[in-house]
């Protein structure tokens, strides 16, 4: 359990490293301190369907009849980790700030749905590492993983709202991003890989 804990921890911080600026953002924006709680429920809202359409997928990666062969979508997250390192979020980031730059024109009743929607748009590479993920675990570990997950976003939003006020870790946090997305994002796809037997099965083969 101890392993599945610090995976899906590492899971859920390199994913949601770049939901950290825009949170910060969006509690700067804030006028009112109550309007906290829309965000807090865009950000379950959102990441629940990326992760419900991820567990689906999973499921159905998990009819694959070797385990090493699902251990190849580990290959995905190594992807984007040398992807994000080479070309950053490129055009992601232009519609973030689209994004964005909408909620600075909507009212307080909007700010659920506009968080929600923020959250799945810019969670496009999160379904290249979730579903690999979540189909390298059993059902047990997967509810270990949603757990983690769950208080990851309260612990995100809570720091993001900490942070909103302190411009110097925002900066920072956004110059490094380029750096801290890869050294998870690759490790992660080596441990999908491992898990799953894959590399093992190919050095028997190569040996």
């Amino acid at each position: 359990m101890g392993q599945t804990i610090i995976s899906a921890i590492g899971v859920y911080i390199s994913t949601s490293i770049d939901y950290l600026i825009i949170l910060i953002i969006l509690f700067a924006q804030l006028s009112q301190n109550k309007q906290k709680w829309h965000i807090y429920a865009g950000q379950y809202l959102g990441t629940g369907l990326l992760v419900g359409a991820s567990l689906v997928a999973a499921y159905v990666v998990n009819f694959v009849p070797e385990a090493w062969m699902v251990g190849l979508l580990g290959l995905i997250p190594i992807y984007l980790g040398i992807r994000f390192a080479i070309v950053g979020e490129g055009e992601e980031e232009e519609e973030e700030e689209e994004i964005i730059e909408r909620l600075e024109q909507s009212k307080a009743n909007q700010l659920f749905w506009t968080v929600t929607l923020l959250t799945i748009a810019s969670g496009g590479d999160n379904l290249g590492i979730y579903i690999p993920y979540f189909a390298s675990l059993d059902w047990s570990q997967t509810l270990v993983a949603l757990l983690v997950f769950a208080i990851g976003i309260i612990i995100f939003c809570e720091l993001s709202r900490v942070l909103s006020s302190i411009p110097l870790i925002s900066e920072t946090i956004e110059k490094y991003e380029r750096i801290i997305v890869p050294l998870v994002f690759i490790p992660l796809g080596l441990y999908i890989m491992y898990e799953s037997g894959t590399i093992e099965t190919f050095l028997n083969f190569i040996l």
